[in-house]
């Protein structure tokens, strides 16, 4: 039976009270249990982000242009500080967005109508896009909006995208080449400079898909961690995706996408003057955005600057070595790849990594998994340094388990 609309209303207490009771049913994220959706820096990012999402609460960026001039003003700052780390040259521009997905979004979007008003790409046969199998789903969700063909290629041996396979590909209706820096399924950075060489080569955008390394990979390579080159740094990115929600520590929802130049971005644009109530303009898929979370960026990196990103990078990167270290320490494990910021991908000799995320499951934590090759995932910020040492426990006991039991059935699933 469906909740009815209440009749009255109920006292704000009562309701709080319900929703920590909800809460107490939720998993442990701040114990560090979950391998994503949820991401720590500090506590001073986390407080100066919520105190200014708070003040602007109400405030939409929709009328940024004409009711809100500091949402525009605070807006333009992220972006213009985001370019600076990400090396955008003169000209270069972008905006905020709700997410990485619309940051894929619209750099799809704009890709496309780029491809059509200067490649004349048309629209049969179906234009494509060519990436890496390990690309986010995002790019597919973007490709079935608009009709468009998804090349998934398999990446190399060390995890990273096929250039050459990706450029075998390439025809004359690819409209936009893909890589990730880093993936989201093994936590590398592709060979960006080569996709740039290949972009160049065949007059194609290329686009960067940074929506976890954005905020983050710069600052591990300022502490002295090895870092490809993976932005506009790189002769052939057009566009790129960076989440100031994951490792920016902003709060929700906001990310940034990015266009080497005004007329680049300009494909990205919805522009409609047949409506009533006049012109109607927006840079974004969605109308209505929060302008908490445009203030609560904005703050958050003014709050840490770049002095409080190394530190966060440095914590970070210690806390990863110290679980591969600990996963190196326990007998059958081993490390996918050679991650470059924080995103581990890892796998067993012999035991089924299935059960053994039954395991972890059963000691309360919610288990990442991989199909491909068969493996398990961490996603980690702050939240998951506390954790280590019980959770290479319980790793442990769960794959002693799984092995001295070779006829039970797996119950869990890789999902995201």
């Amino acid at each position: 039976m469906h909740l009815k609309f209440p009749e009255n209303g109920t006292d704000p207490s009562a309701l709080q009270a319900q929703l920590v009771a909800l809460k107490a049913q939720d998993a442990d994220w701040r114990g560090g249990r979950v391998p994503l959706y949820v991401f720590k820096g500090s506590e001073a990012a986390f407080e100066a982000g919520r105190s200014a999402f708070l003040e602007f609460f109400n405030e939409n960026a929709l009328g940024a242009q004409r009711a809100f001039p500091s949402l525009r003003r605070l807006e333009s700052e992220v972006v213009e500080m985001g370019l600076e780390l990400l090396h955008g040259p003169a000209g270069a521009t972008g905006n905020m967005t709700s997410g990485g997905s619309e940051s894929i979004f619209m750099a799809v979007r704009a890709a496309l109508r780029h491809a059509r008003a200067v490649r004349h790409v048309a629209a049969s046969p179906r234009p494509n896009i060519v990436m890496p199998v390990s690309a986010h789903p995002a790019f597919s969700k973007a490709a079935q909006v608009m009709d468009l063909e998804e090349r998934r290629i398999p990446v190399g041996t060390d995890f990273r995208a096929d250039v050459e396979a990706m450029q075998a590909a390439v025809d004359d209706g690819t409209v936009l080449l893909v890589g990730s820096a880093p993936c989201f399924p093994y936590g590398v950075i592709d060979p960006i400079g080569a996709l740039g060489e290949l972009a160049l080569q065949r007059g194609l955008w290329l686009h960067v898909d940074a929506c976890i390394g954005g905020y983050l990979a710069p600052f591990v390579r300022d502490i002295g961690h090895p870092v490809p080159a993976f932005d506009f740094g790189v002769p052939g990115v057009l566009s790129m995706s960076a989440d100031l929600h994951k490792f920016g520590f902003c709060p929700k929802p906001a990310s940034t996408v990015f266009y080497r130049d005004e007329t680049l971005a300009s494909f990205q644009v919805f522009d409609l003057d047949v409506w009533p109530s006049g012109r109607f303009v927006t840079s974004t898929l969605v109308g209505t955005r929060p302008g908490g979370a445009v203030a609560g960026a904005w703050a958050t990196l003014r709050a840490l600057g770049k002095s409080g990103y190394r530190d966060i990078a440095r914590s970070l990167m210690e806390m990863r070595d110290a679980y591969v270290a600990g996963l190196h320490g326990l007998p059958g494990w081993r490390v996918l790849g050679q991650p470059h910021l924080t995103v581990l991908a890892f796998t067993h000799e012999t035991a089924d990594v299935f059960k053994v995320a039954d395991g972890m499951a059963e000691r309360g934590w919610v288990p990442g998994l991989l199909r491909h090759p068969p493996g398990m995932h961490l996603m980690m910020s702050m939240l998951h340094a506390p954790a280590r040492e019980r959770w290479l426990g319980d790793l442990a006991d769960a794959t002693r388990l799984a092995i001295a039991q070779p006829g039970a059935r797996a119950q869990s699933t890789a999902r995201y």
